[in-house]
């Protein structure tokens, strides 16, 4: 079984001495007490297959393992994985959408990366995070990423406990990381979104997403140069993408959403919040419409299934749809009053395909 981002950050803490954690990759200690993590959103292993001949981190750095997304393949959840080193069903991040529990009839989505004032994020996602655990411990813990990230909601949430460095440019993500290592037993996360960005408007491999990924390299390069001697830089990703090729409109020319009151997730993993009692009708009728083309789970059989991981909360079995709705192949779900808005995006994940799942994982030391 692959292992996935919170094996990750289990095993870099691990290597700093951070108690109660496991070194599920067997990376082992530390070499020089420093430790560096930098996430490429959206940079799934096809995206290395692909255009590897491009990319000088082939040759800058030492491949290590494939990687498994979360489901949903998506940035709220493995991102907030990678902070808390648990999977979904622990940490309750379990869409881009999800319902918030108790919140009237139909009730109210909240989106995690814009956040709800109404929703305390430390309340809302309640388990400690390894920044908060590392830096408890005597671990400098720094969180290095574009400024416009530092007081939000999903961050407080995710990654809470780091010192942010604001970085709004390739040289500035580079220095706020040497800073954030100058001394040992410091570990720092690099976060860029720039590739998930431009896949989403343009495509994967389009002339915009090519451009984002040269800056990568850029990127990495300055990291490996810059960064103090000996320590350990690894390279991931939260998720693959895949490039749209067929779409549904819920609601529009069709009755798929007669008994769906509320309608959460993302169009490559919808949480369909239905009518009490009409969880087996709805899927009846999914699955005449859309036959083999999109997996359906009734709430319980999906937790059975190990779809967000071992331990499913209390508070996420109430933020879980009544019924999980996964296109297949290169299908998305629209929502009817977003139909532009999701139309207009090019690269989606979310889904269980393996371009979604698979992220890469390398290694490489600073000089």
């Amino acid at each position: 079984m692959a292992h996935l981002l919170s094996d990750l950050s289990q095993s870099v803490f691990s290597s700093l001495g951070l108690a109660d954690t496991n070194d599920a990759l067997s990376i082992g200690e530390s070499p020089a007490a420093r430790e560096c993590i930098l996430l490429i959103d959206g940079m799934g292993t096809n995206a290395i297959t692909e255009y590897g001949a491009q990319l000088p981190i082939k040759n800058q750095m030492k491949f290590v393992e494939t990687l498994a997304s979360n489901f949903p393949s998506t940035t709220v959840t493995n991102l907030t994985s990678l902070g808390t080193g648990v999977h979904p069903g622990e940490h309750g991040m379990l869409g881009y959408t999800m319902r918030v529990p108790r919140s009237g009839d139909p009730g109210r989505l909240i989106n995690a990366l814009r956040w709800d004032e109404r929703v305390d994020p430390v309340t809302w996602q309640n388990v400690d995070t390894l920044f908060e655990r590392g830096a408890a411990s005597g671990i400098s813990v720094s969180h290095v990423a574009a400024k416009r990230y530092q007081d939000s909601g999903f961050t407080e949430a995710a990654l809470r406990g780091a010192q942010y460095r604001g970085a709004n440019s390739i040289d500035e993500l580079i220095t706020g990381a040497a800073i954030s290592l100058a001394k040992p037993n410091s570990f720092a996360y690099v976060y860029i979104n720039d590739l998930d960005e431009a896949a989403h408007s343009d495509g994967m491999g389009s002339e915009k997403w090519l451009i984002a990924l040269a800056k990568t390299d850029e990127l990495v390069t300055g990291l490996l140069e810059r960064l103090p001697t000996g320590t350990r830089l690894w390279l991931t990703a939260d998720h693959g993408m895949i490039n749209r090729k067929d779409f549904c409109v819920l609601g529009k020319d069709n009755s798929l959403l007669e008994n769906v009151t509320l309608l959460g997730g993302e169009p490559r993993a919808r949480h369909l919040y239905v009518k009490a009692g009409s969880e087996n009708e709805v899927i009846n009728q999914w699955r005449e419409y859309f036959g083999e083309t999109v997996e359906l789970h009734l709430k319980q059989d999906a937790i059975t299934a190990g779809l967000f991981g071992a331990v499913v909360t209390e508070d996420s079995f109430d933020r879980l749809g009544d019924v999980i709705a996964i296109p297949k192949a290169e299908l998305v779900l629209i929502e009817p009053d977003k139909e532009k808005q999701q139309l207009a995006m090019v690269g989606h994940h979310g889904g269980l395909t393996a371009a979604e799942l698979e992220i890469p994982l390398f290694c490489g030391t600073a000089n």
